[in-house]
């Protein structure tokens, strides 16, 4: 697909214009034809929660995300519940086990609620597998069709980072609501009056956290096997604070479309965020993803009038004079940002405002990250310190610091 096609395409569905969209989800343009593993962007994100009926109302009513199909017991499927939420270009599918027997119960069981699979659209899936399986990737799912009277879905399934897969899905030839097998659904869920139509327009980039030792050999991974470049490194002192450290790599496909930074921990006095999240997932799993908006002010707004908590920032980031002369001038006045807790970074492109969210779950692993950019294409390294700092709070107040 091409830039311009996807455009197109994202415009129809989250309502921005182009400049907006490049912004968003830092679209470049580069020749597909000489990827042997060309992909287009982000289909869906699959996740397993102990109670997908409620935790899919959750994302509705707080994220303000909006229910589109559905898979389950009324439809013959007896194994789970999926209910899938969309919200501007951003699709979820909220899983959870209807079958005692079913493996997404025994998922559950060790990780808790996360992301089970981080779904890629591609034009030729078949032409993607080969490539993976002649690079010594571990395929879950040979290329095969799904069908019904929508058309045909083409799909397949690599293996990824602990017990995180990636399906890869051509739609060109379906027009169906997600895939054969679920049916349209809307939700008889009301808005309340004056809620927002939506919070969010993309996601942004997925965080993966990997075991100590493993993250060269999982950026390795997206490097030979789907061809991503690596668009960042994020070691030493610019990711650790007099506590905990780790070490991060960003690996991106050939149109940065799709990002994803790679955690590993490193030697620190204490207990890292990383290593927290791998003993509370059980594992390597995605540790957040970035949810792309062009009005973080008014999303953390909405999100903390549905009881959404953040993590906090003190004052002396803001008052700090050094921030104010770094960033120079940004959309929103410093007094709104720090009112908000809202971070702020520019680089040599433009500059970026972020937010992190505390965990969603009952285990302190998987949280939200809310972004919105202004010509930057990073991922806030002058606010590191702050972030992990803030986290390192929390993990006291857990108890697990």
């Amino acid at each position: 697909m091409s830039l311009e096609q996807t455009l197109n395409d994202e415009e129809r569905l989250a309502g921005l214009d182009r400049r907006q969209l490049e912004q968003l989800v830092g679209l470049v343009e580069y020749d597909a034809s000489a990827d042997p593993f060309p992909v287009s962007g982000w289909d869906s994100l699959a996740w397993v929660a102990g109670n997908a009926t409620q935790t899919a109302h959750f994302f509705q009513s707080a994220f303000g995300m909006e229910l589109i199909a559905y898979s389950g017991p009324e439809t013959g499927n007896r194994d789970h519940h999926a209910f899938v939420l969309r919200s501007g270009a951003a699709r979820f599918v909220i899983q959870g086990a209807y079958d005692p027997a079913s493996p997404l119960a025994d998922h559950h069981r060790r990780h808790g609620d996360g992301i089970v699979d981080i779904a890629l659209s591609v034009p030729d899936v078949d032409r993607c597998i080969a490539h993976a399986a002649a690079q010594g990737a571990t395929v879950l799912e040979q290329p095969h069709d799904l069908s019904d009277e929508h058309g045909t879905v083409r799909v397949a399934a690599i293996a990824a980072y602990g017990e995180t897969r990636h399906t890869l899905v051509d739609r060109s030839r379906y027009s169906g609501p997600h895939l054969p097998g679920y049916v349209a659904r809307t939700s008889s869920f009301v808005k309340r009056p004056g809620a927002p139509k939506r919070l969010f327009q993309a996601v942004d980039h997925v965080v993966g956290n990997v075991e100590l030792g493993a993250m060269d050999q999982w950026v390795d991974f997206y490097n030979r096997v789907m061809g991503f470049t690596n668009m960042a490194e994020f070691v030493g002192a610019d990711i650790a604070t007099d506590y905990s450290a780790l070490m991060s790599k960003v690996v991106a496909n050939g149109n940065h479309r799709v990002k994803f930074p790679l955690n590993e921990p490193a030697q620190g006095k204490k207990k890292s965020q990383i290593d927290e999240y791998l003993e509370f997932y059980g594992g390597p799993g995605a540790q957040h993803v970035a949810l792309a908006t062009n009005d973080i002010l008014g999303t953390v707004d909405a999100l903390r009038a549905e009881g959404i908590e953040f993590l906090a920032t003190p004052d002396s980031y803001y008052e700090d004079p050094g921030l104010r002369a770094r960033i120079g001038t940004v959309r929103a006045p410093i007094e709104e940002l720090q009112a908000r807790g809202i971070l702020v970074d520019r680089d040599e492109d433009g500059y970026l405002l972020q937010i992190f969210t505390k965990p969603l779950g009952d285990r302190p692993t998987v949280f939200f990250e809310l972004i919105e950019r202004h010509g930057s294409l990073g991922f806030g390294i002058g606010n590191f310190k702050a972030l992990f700092e803030a986290i390192e709070r929390e993990q006291e107040k857990r108890g697990n610091f």
